[in-house]
């Protein structure tokens, strides 16, 4: 489910480092992790989720969720922005 809402998200923060920016600025909806990124990478950005209140949905595969941000490698992190 979460691969289709990221396709059909107008708004996305691709990466860890990007994604921690937005949710500390509060700029977020929601998060979406892949389950299969090194836990060194999305530790941070879950702690910031929890301490915001921001929902994480989590996704099994890495590659799948950068497919689904139309990009061609994978990535650990994306972040759904405000619809304005």
């Amino acid at each position: 489910m979460s691969y289709e809402k990221v396709e059909q998200a107008s708004g996305l923060i691709i990466g860890t480092k990007q994604t921690a920016r937005a949710a500390e600025a509060g700029s977020l909806v929601e998060v979406v992790v892949a389950r299969d990124a090194d836990t060194k990478l999305t530790g941070k950005i879950i702690s910031i989720c929890k301490d915001k209140g921001l929902p994480i949905h989590y996704v099994d595969s890495m590659r799948r969720l950068g497919r689904a941000c139309g990009i061609d490698v994978g990535t650990a992190v994306v972040g759904l922005k405000h619809n304005k």
